[in-house]
């Protein structure tokens, strides 16, 4: 399988990103998680070559892509954006996971037209509609695990002594081997040392999660340009949401907020699977993603 790797963007706001096959078909937009590379779809776009020219991107602070102080949700769509106006992209076939499957619903609205309909596995969503206290904060729990990211171990002595940690992790204990791979090749980068360092260090990984857990907990402030989840009702393409059985309830009470603010929006529930199915699973997402597109 051809694998093109290149980038979009000024040199100070690269996004890096990969083509998996030809030019020429109907384009698909892959788009990945907090903490994540656009390799760890290698499994699904591979296979889903066959039909589309697949692209996937590092979203910002991840991977090879810029690495900025923002890291407010709408920050991400406009990346999203950035990617469909710079390759001159029309009727994509959107698919993403967690914060990334936020990204591209958001950036439906954004973009309105350029979607024939988004795939999203469990964003992260919170109701614009509750009423929410200006001074609300995360609670404590929440906040513990937002600076519980500083803690994550950042260097280590090669590529393999990352994927036998990782592997022997219980949060990739389900992943498989080719996923794990690539995001330990992608999502490393080698020092002049001959260690290797994660590309989303734990200080930008901390401040991704943090909208995160205020979004989950109901308290996300929006920014400037107000709170984006408002967007959702305007969403005109199909959009299938997805839960995974195994994965936290937070998970499905985010998706089922979703659902009640999106209005062409189906529901599908992958059976045996966590949080990450398209890492654990390929072969159920793929037909899943095949079905939806027919």
């Amino acid at each position: 399988m051809i694998r093109h790797r290149f980038s979009i963007g000024p040199a100070d706001a690269e996004i890096a990103m990969v083509q998996w096959g030809e030019s020429g078909k109907p384009p698909a937009l892959l788009v990945h998680g907090t903490g994540f590379v656009a390799g760890v779809w290698d499994e699904v776009a591979c296979d889903l070559a066959s039909t589309h020219t697949v692209y996937g991107l590092d979203r910002r602070g991840h991977g090879a892509s810029y690495k900025p102080r923002v890291y407010h949700f709408a920050d991400y769509a406009e990346d999203i954006c950035r990617v469909i106006d710079a390759l001159g992209l029309g009727e994509v076939y959107g698919i993403g996971h967690s914060a990334g499957a936020t990204d591209l619903l958001l950036a439906a609205k954004m973009r309105p037209g350029c979607f024939t309909r988004l795939f999203v596995m469990e964003p992260t969503v919170m109701n614009p509609h509750t009423a929410r206290e200006p001074s609300a904060e995360l609670s404590e729990q929440s906040l513990s695990r937002v600076q519980g990211a500083l803690r994550r171990q950042a260097e280590f002595d090669s590529h393999e002594a990352v994927f036998k940690r990782y592997r022997a992790a219980p949060a990739f204990a389900d992943w498989t081997e080719a996923s794990l791979w690539a995001y330990v090749q992608h999502g490393f980068t080698p020092l002049d040392n001959g260690r290797v360092r994660l590309c989303c260090t734990p200080e930008i990984e901390s401040a991704m999660l943090h909208p995160i857990y205020e979004a989950m907990e109901q308290v996300y402030p929006g920014d400037a340009r107000g709170n984006p989840f408002t967007w959702f009702s305007e969403i005109a393409c199909p959009v299938m949401m997805t839960t995974a059985e195994t994965s936290g309830p937070i998970y499905k009470e985010m998706a089922s907020r979703a659902m009640a603010l999106i209005p062409h929006a189906h529901a599908l529930a992958f059976e045996g699977v966590g949080h990450c199915v398209a890492q654990e699973a390929p072969a159920l997402v793929l037909r899943a993603v095949r079905e939806f597109s027919a």
